[in-house]
C-alpha cells in the first residue's frame, strides 16, 4: 500500500474538483479568479474549469481585494431564502472576497480564508452576494472575525466596485444594488444555504 499523500493525477476541477474545506463555513477555500492588479474581468469557464477572459473592464476603478468564488457552492432556492428582495439566487457559485496584506498578483490560486461577513447584492433581480474573507494567517488580519474588524472606508470601496464594475459608459445607473452589509454569522448562514444547494442540484 502506498504511503504517498493522495493526489489527482490531473488537474481537479476548480468548481466541483475542490472542497469548500474542512472548517467550512468559518474557515474556507477560495479559488481566486481576480486580483487588485487585474484590469480585466476574469471568470472561471463553468464547462471546462479554465480560467478565461470574461470582459475588459469598464472604467479604471480595480477590485480591492483578491475575488473568486468558494468551490462546491451553488446560490440557488436556499441562498434566495435568505435574500431581502429576492427569492432567487444567480445559479453560480458563492463569490468571495478576500482581505491580505501582502499583494498577491496572481489568480488561479486556491487559499484558505477565514469568513468574516458580506455585502448582499441584488443583480437583475438575483442574489449575487460577495462573501468578505480575510487570508488565513495574514499578519495584519488575523484577528478579524467579523466586518466590523474592517475600516468602513474599505468595505465602501468593495460596495463602490460592485455598484459600478458593469455599468456601461454614459449611463448614471445600473442594475446592481448592494442594500446590506452583514456580519460573521449571516455570512455563515449564506455558505451552509450555498453548500446545500450545491449538494441539491450537483450530490457528491
Amino acid at each position: 500500500m502506498s504511503k504517498h499523500p493522495k493526489f489527482h493525477p490531473f488537474r481537479p476541477h476548480p468548481w466541483h474538483g475542490l472542497t469548500a474545506g474542512d472548517d467550512a463555513p468559518n474557515v474556507v477555500n477560495a479559488y481566486i479568479e481576480m486580483t487588485p492588479f487585474d484590469s480585466v474581468k476574469y471568470e472561471i469557464d463553468k464547462e471546462t474549469g479554465y480560467l478565461c477572459l470574461d470582459r475588459p473592464q469598464r472604467f479604471s476603478s480595480q477590485l480591492p481585494t483578491l475575488y473568486g468564488f468558494i468551490p462546491r457552492t451553488y446560490c440557488a432556492d436556499r441562498v434566495g431564502e435568505l435574500a431581502l428582495t429576492t427569492d432567487e439566487g444567480d445559479l453560480d457559485p458563492l463569490d468571495i472576497c478576500v482581505l491580505s496584506e501582502r499583494p498577491i498578483t496572481r489568480a488561479e490560486l486556491l487559499v484558505s480564508c477565514r469568513v468574516i461577513g458580506g455585502l448582499h447584492m441584488i443583480d437583475h433581480g438575483e442574489a449575487d452576494d460577495k462573501i468578505v474573507a480575510v487570508l488565513e494567517n495574514d499578519t495584519v488580519w488575523a484577528d478579524a472575525r467579523d466586518i466590523t474588524d474592517v475600516p468602513e472606508v474599505f468595505i465602501e470601496r468593495l460596495r463602490h466596485y460592485f455598484l459600478t464594475y458593469k455599468m456601461v459608459p454614459g449611463e448614471t445607473t445600473s442594475n446592481v444594488q448592494v442594500d446590506t452589509i452583514y456580519g460573521a454569522e449571516h455570512a455563515h448562514k449564506l455558505v451552509r444555504a450555498a453548500m446545500a444547494d450545491y449538494q441539491d442540484h450537483f450530490g457528491e
